[in-house]
């Protein structure tokens, strides 16, 4: 096998999963046309078998195994849809199979595997990050000789997921003038950028990265990959520690930017997906769409491809992404505010203070034991972004000591 991904290894990759994997639809999007100025076109892997491209890679890899490996089974370690993947190709070809997921994996994400694996595939919580899931797996493999199938670092896994890019150039109909992938490890935009550079050269091609787990721009400010001091796991698809030893050396030469994304905005991408488009969206999923809103680098000339990377979402973390959408648009803030010694404090604040459509939306007493009289977190919901600067006058001119928490603050995240 060789070390390094090539165009020929994707088209087979293409081949073996024509039977098996949906050919997922290339669609405009007028919302995301109109915030970017330019045609947009979403790449629908969130309609793949198994609900994400992860299978594409998986199942490349187990079909292409020995009949001696196959015997000795697979291990993997997934934050949830390379696990589907391979429990679905386990499932397929018959082969047992160990999937080790982090505790952050959500619920709905971990009986998929397991419905799909049947009772070919066993589904182990193995620490709390992938990272630490790894270590678990990597172990399993080397204890008991199972084939370990990585959802990045492989060629195989990588051709797999490259044919993605095959996909987008075959249904574009030109050579888009971007496309947008977003990263975890990097197989899915390693693979869809070696295909793209022999096929459409010209084509921009741009990295999208969750900003509390941006493995892949620190691996290309270091010069090489390295781990992460803190990994927010919010983007559960894509929150890797440390991008992959060969998938750096395909994305640090083939691809164009690698950019950050606040996990804020993409809540409100996954909102408006839902809202605006009918598309369930998991947060890796609206990785693409909120980076070419926010943060690309330039103003995009031609078509602009945005890949819908997933769409297993646990419905019971909107609440979750709502806040965090609101706090990244400026529509939610919080406050400390410490009340003087004297009855009618509150009134004062509520009367003085709130103005019309500003609600209270979280109010609690730091100190239990001094209410009326204390420091309280206070949670205001605003009707219009820009009305804050008269909020925060308003804070500045009454009696009471207010202090605004910035979103991102160690207190922010402690409180919230």
């Amino acid at each position: 096998m060789s070390d390094r991904l090539t165009a020929s290894m994707i088209s087979r990759a293409a081949e073996r999963l024509r039977p098996v994997t949906s050919r997922t639809a290339l669609e405009p999007n007028e919302r995301l046309s109109g915030l970017v100025g330019g045609r947009v076109l979403l790449k629908r892997e969130d309609a793949q078998v198994c609900r994400s491209y992860k299978v594409r890679g998986a199942f490349n890899l187990i079909a292409s195994l020995t009949e001696e490996e196959r015997r000795r089974g697979v291990v993997c370690a997934s934050a949830g849809n390379h696990g589907q993947g391979v429990a679905f190709a386990c499932a397929r070809l018959g082969i047992h199979g160990r999937v080790y997921v982090p505790s952050t994996t959500p619920r709905q994400k971990r009986e998929r595997i397991a419905a799909l694996g049947g009772d070919r595939v066993e589904v182990v919580v193995g620490g709390g990050t992938y990272d630490e899931a790894s270590d678990a797996a990597h172990a399993d493999s080397d204890r008991g000789g199972a084939v370990y199938v990585h959802p990045f670092d492989d060629v195989r896994t990588m051709a797999g997921q490259g044919t993605v890019g095959l996909e987008i150039l075959e249904q574009c109909g030109e050579p888009p003038g971007t496309v947008v992938v977003p990263v975890g490890g990097g197989g899915l935009i390693s693979g869809i950028a070696v295909w793209l550079r022999e096929h459409a050269p010209a084509t921009r091609i741009v990295g999208a990265e969750p900003a509390g787990a941006a493995s892949m721009r620190a691996a290309l400010r270091h010069g090489g990959p390295i781990a992460l001091p803190e990994l927010d796991t919010f983007v559960d698809g894509a929150a890797v520690g440390r991008a992959g030893e060969a998938t750096f050396p395909l994305v640090k030469e083939l691809v164009d930017e690698v950019v950050a994304v606040d996990e804020g905005a993409v809540c409100t991408e996954m909102l408006d997906l839902y809202q605006s488009d009918g598309i369930i969206a998991e947060p890796a999923g609206a990785l693409a769409g909120a980076a070419a809103r926010e943060v690309l680098p330039y103003a995009p000339e031609g078509p602009v491809v945005c890949v819908v990377s997933g769409g297993n979402n646990d419905v019971s973390r909107y609440n979750e992404v709502l806040e965090r959408s609101l706090v990244h648009i400026g529509l939610r803030h919080y406050f400390l505010v410490t009340f003087p010694q004297r009855p009618g404090a509150l009134r004062h604040f509520l009367d003085e203070v709130l103005g019309e459509g500003e609600d209270i939306i979280a109010f609690e007493y730091v100190k239990k034991n001094n209410r009326e009289t204390g420091p309280a977190l206070v949670g205001i919901e605003l009707e219009r972004a820009g009305d804050l600067d008269s909020l925060l006058a308003r804070m500045k001119a009454g009696p009471l000591t207010v202090e605004r928490i910035p979103p991102g603050s160690p207190l922010f995240t402690f409180l919230l």
